[in-house]
């Protein structure tokens, strides 16, 4: 196994290799809370879509359908009431004008879903969390290595995490 930046687990790293790892999680950090951001908003801005999708449908129900609808309504009562062909097409509007209704109340629920959105709620959560765990973390303390063993054969190798 192995850290994150390549070395093996359980050798000790230098500052450096310790910062440039706490520099690339950062980094990845960030980008993961944009990208949650962006599919937040993604949702709602799809939600708003479908109501103001919905207003559309109904108001081309009500244009495109009213004369064909309304004619073929309006014949099909007279036949079957025999009612005078005025109150016949009367009745044709009034439903045409309830199918338009029942679709401009959906476009209304989704919209007022889309504006209750929260945004991206989870994604400043996670965001202050993020910045309270690093506000109180603290370097864990290392054991000084005694002088005298320096001279024993042991090397100090820098590395670069590049």
């Amino acid at each position: 196994m192995s850290a994150p930046d390549g070395s093996p687990v359980g050798a000790e790293r230098s500052i450096g290799q310790l910062v440039a790892s706490a520099t690339t999680e950062l980094s990845a950090l960030v980008h993961d809370e944009i990208a949650l951001a962006k599919a937040q908003l993604k949702r709602d801005v799809k939600k708003g879509a479908v109501g103001g999708g919905a207003f559309s449908a109904a108001g081309a129900v009500l244009i495109f359908s009213l004369p064909m609808l309304s004619f073929a309504l309006a014949y099909g009562i007279r036949t079957w009431s025999g009612w005078n062909m005025a109150v016949c097409f009367l009745l044709s509007f009034a439903a045409n004008v309830l199918v338009a209704a029942v679709l401009a109340l959906i476009g209304v629920v989704f919209a007022k879903k889309a504006k209750k959105g929260k945004g991206p709620q989870k994604t400043a959560a996670s965001v202050k969390e993020s910045a309270a765990v690093l506000q109180h973390a603290k370097p864990h303390p290392r054991p000084v290595a005694p002088l005298d063993r320096v001279g024993d054969g042991v090397e100090a190798v820098a590395r670069s995490s590049s």
